[in-house]
């Protein structure tokens, strides 16, 4: 099993963020944290990288069930959605599989909920 779902766009990459961004908005994900890893490497290690941003997308009452379920799932929150441009000139949107991460924790409560939000996070990636 994949931990991972993606698709390849020829798009832009700023036009890909917002799809992303509302298509996450539609499915009742907020954006939490927003990383430019491009940015990051230059100001950090001078090094120059490829157009690179993970967004870390919350559904709030998903998030809540889970936190209730587990007190220490906290730490494989949120869901991380990565934007990227490949070597190819596409862009690359991927996000976790939830039902993956959830493997490594021996809490049956978290399947469900995991089922869920992957389909949610499946979707969003069909619908780009």
């Amino acid at each position: 099993m994949s931990y991972y779902f993606a698709r390849q766009f020829d798009a832009d990459f700023d036009e890909m963020i917002q799809r992303v961004t509302a298509a996450l908005k539609e499915e009742g994900f907020g954006i939490l944290t927003e990383i430019d890893v491009q940015e990051t490497l230059k100001k950090k290690l001078e090094v120059d990288f490829r157009r690179y941003r993970i967004l870390g997308a919350c559904n709030p009452p998903y998030a809540y069930q889970a936190l209730q379920a587990e007190d220490k799932i906290g730490t494989m929150l949120p869901c991380n959605v990565v934007v990227q441009e490949l070597e190819n000139g596409k862009i690359e949107v991927a996000a976790v599989d939830p039902v993956a991460s959830m493997k490594a924790i021996d809490n049956p409560k978290l399947g469900a909920i995991a089922g869920e939000i992957r389909a949610k996070l499946k979707k969003i990636i069909d619908s780009l």
